[in-house]
């Protein structure tokens, strides 16, 4: 029986140990878990609230914007111990609410249609200016209108000219002499005058001089100008008229200067007009004018079009697109990924998990609605499409509170040693107090630019540092104070004075 009591009485001791060794772990199994869904539920919650299309409006709580809008939080973790200055992190539903969208960065052939307008012309070189050589009258006028159409050969006017008549004689006078060499001046002579090949053989076959003498259309085309009537009294080298040729016209257009490195002679080009919309006309582009026009800095292209049917008319107004397209291989981004600047260009980057990055790129040509990077961005990077101006304006507060943090605990550890606490950034500024909460004790202000942190005025809350009263601060106040930027926020640690107006870096 004793043996039986000892064994029982060992059992149950086993039991019971093993009862409590159980419960023990399970409690501070639980007790961990507690801690730590404590300190990541902490680690969860916003550092502030923003409105989402003016960085510039900050809460310490959830509200509404000035213009009715949810305010979006922004979360401590966005500036990961791990993560370069500018990173920061947006809850993915508000990565939907503000419907960002992003984008590949990729590598493709330089596809680009120049598009500009133009005006239709004649063919310069194609154009027949009609002078007199001699003076004489206008006996009789064959063209009637400027847009007549002209044939070759036709008859356009006869004059009377003392001088061709003259000239006349002297040829009969060197053939009836039988004078060759008379003959052949006399010939030269009648020809430098203008006189035709049809007048000769009248003149050959009358054998007296012609009074009025008849001049022809070298070429067919349309009157383009007609500057004389009849009986009109004319000098060597008065313009009766020009004729222009429609069988080939010319269309002239202007470029910009960042459009002018695309086009090349001989490139194809696309031309519609608005009275025949459902019909195109092929050119290419003929010559490229050296001059830059300084009142618009646009450049005049010339593009040659073949128009046997001469539906295109001098005058017509055109929309031209060239065809630039090379098999060159470029990395380009869409051109509404970009925020200009007046110092730089940057894109936000989409690094995942909810996290994004501003970063600087170098720019280079316009292809249609992609643009050329030249330097910080590589293939396959993610940038954001839409609503990337608040993410833009947050990751550069970020990455300013960062860099700043950074070079002040290595001015500290340069200074003290290694072992003193990395010091948090801070700077002096003055404000507007607009509100002031008791309960929280928190105060609202409207503070000037912060020059070296290169931050603009904002209305942002700020807590008080523990040695300071809430006492201290009156609405409507002008107040000059010193801030620091902690882990938990925006800390007023010192008040210097109350002001109407004071400016501080």
């Amino acid at each position: 029986m004793n043996k039986k009591s000892l064994v029982f009485s060992l059992g149950g001791f086993i039991l019971g140990a093993l009862a409590v060794w159980l419960l023990l772990s399970f409690g501070t199994e639980q007790a961990s878990e507690g801690s730590s869904d404590s300190k990541s539920k902490k680690a969860n919650e916003p550092l502030y609230w923003v409105a989402p299309m003016d960085a510039n409006y900050r809460r310490d709580k959830p509200g509404k914007s000035p213009m009715g809008m949810d305010l979006v939080p922004v979360y401590e973790e966005g500036a990961g111990a791990g993560d370069s200055p500018g990173t920061i992190k947006i809850d993915p539903n508000v990565v939907n609410n503000l419907s960002v969208k992003t984008g590949e960065v990729r590598k493709d052939s330089l596809v680009n249609t120049v598009k500009t307008v133009g005006y239709v012309t004649y063919d310069e070189t194609k154009i027949t200016r009609v002078h007199t050589r001699t003076e004489g009258w206008i006996e009789k006028l064959f063209v009637n209108h400027a847009g007549q159409r002209i044939e070759a050969g036709q008859p356009l006017f006869t004059m009377y000219s003392p001088a061709l008549v003259n000239a006349q004689q002297e040829y009969l006078l060197a053939k009836k002499r039988n004078n060759n060499s008379l003959l052949k001046a006399a010939k030269q002579r009648l020809h430098s005058l203008n006189f035709d090949a049809k007048e000769l053989k009248k003149l050959n076959q009358q054998e007296k001089p012609l009074q009025n003498v008849t001049f022809y259309a070298k070429s067919n085309g349309l009157v383009d100008e007609l500057d004389v009537r009849e009986g009109a009294f004319l000098q060597p080298g008065t313009r009766l008229m020009t004729i222009g040729n429609l069988d080939t016209v010319w269309v002239e257009v202007e470029l910009f200067e960042r459009q002018l490195p695309y086009v090349k002679v001989g490139q194809s080009a696309s031309i519609t007009l608005d009275y025949l919309p459902a019909k195109s006309w092929q050119g290419t582009v003929d010559y490229i004018y050296p001059i830059v026009n300084p009142s618009n800095r646009t450049a005049k292209v010339r593009l040659e079009v073949q128009n046997p049917q001469h539906e295109l008319k001098a005058n017509m107004f055109a929309e031209v697109s060239i065809d630039t397209a090379t098999t060159e291989q470029i990395l380009q981004v869409p051109q509404q990924a970009v925020i200009r600047t007046e110092d730089n260009n940057r894109v936000v980057l989409a690094l995942g998990d909810g996290k994004f990055k501003s970063v600087g790129v170098t720019l280079g040509r316009t292809i249609n609605d992609n643009i050329e990077v030249l330097d910080g961005l590589v293939e396959g990077d993610e940038v954001v499409l839409s609503g990337q101006f608040l993410i833009d304006s947050e990751s550069s507060i970020e990455s300013d509170f960062k860099r700043f943090g950074e070079q002040h605990a290595q001015d500290h550890e340069h200074q003290h040693g290694h072992d003193m606490d990395m010091s948090v950034p801070s700077a002096r500024v003055s404000g507007l107090i607009n509100s002031v909460d008791v309960d929280s004790n928190t105060v609202n202000i409207s503070r000037g630019a912060i020059e070296k942190w290169n931050r603009e005025p904002m209305t942002m809350d700020f807590d008080l540092d523990s040695s300071l009263s809430i006492d201290l601060f009156v609405v409507g106040e002008n107040i000059d104070f010193t801030f620091e930027i902690r882990d938990e926020g925006f800390f007023i640690t010192e008040v210097h004075s109350s002001v109407m107006e004071h400016n501080h870096d």
